[in-house]
């Protein structure tokens, strides 16, 4: 196994679900259905602060020291990103913690099973959530925004990349591969579950028209 071939097996696995959160439905659920540039910042802004507070959280206590190096970096940039998003907002805010997704990422324990959930799992569904929000911008006429969310989309690329490396470190066996793609499908699972709760509250159905 190497990562290109775990990220195939993810994606394919969770084929469905990913393609779910990459419509234009992620915005509804995300926003409570309020579709205005403020509410998509804000929304943006809470990922990232939760994000950056999960791999800080694991930099503290990751004997790993490779993975150790690599949260914290994760952890800096979800601050850079979180206040860049700040930045592009007309007005002062101050982001939530929290959410599904990151409260499941918390009990995780293992280095295998963080990079995995951490940063290839939810590496998947941001790269959807960053392509719903350039689109959202492109189609509002905000040149600036869209420009900013195809560049922390690259920047979180660029970490998936790296979590999917390390796996090729970790990863003894075929049971670490195993142990690695279950957590990594359950996180997206958890996205999507989270998304489809939310779009169901709303009287909205989250499988696509077709």
């Amino acid at each position: 196994m190497d990562g290109a071939t775990f990220r195939e097996q993810v994606t394919e696995a969770k084929e469905t679900e990913l393609n779910r959160l990459g419509s234009n439905k992620l915005l509804v659920a995300l926003t409570d259905a309020d579709l205005t540039a403020r509410r998509v910042l804000e929304a943006a802004a809470d990922s990232e602060h939760a994000a950056h507070t999960t791999f800080s959280e694991w930099a503290e206590d990751e004997p790993n020291e490779r993975a150790r190096e690599a949260f914290a970096d994760v952890a800096d940039r979800e601050a850079d990103h979180r206040e860049r998003v700040l930045d592009a907002m007309d007005d002062g805010y101050e982001p939530n913690d929290g959410g599904a997704l990151h409260e499941y990422l918390r009990g995780r324990e293992g280095t295998v099973l963080r990079v995995a959930a951490g940063m290839v799992g939810r590496g998947l569904v941001a790269d959807r959530t960053h392509q719903q929000v350039v689109s959202f911008f492109v189609n509002e006429a905000d040149t600036a925004r869209a420009d900013l969310f195809r560049e922390l989309r690259e920047e979180t690329e660029s970490g998936t990349e790296r979590g999917l490396e390390l796996l090729e470190t970790l990863c003894a066996d075929e049971d670490d591969w195993a142990d690695a793609r279950d957590v990594a499908e359950y996180t997206v699972q958890v996205a999507y579950d989270d998304y489809a709760d939310a779009l169901e509250g709303m009287g909205v159905d989250p499988k696509p028209v077709c």
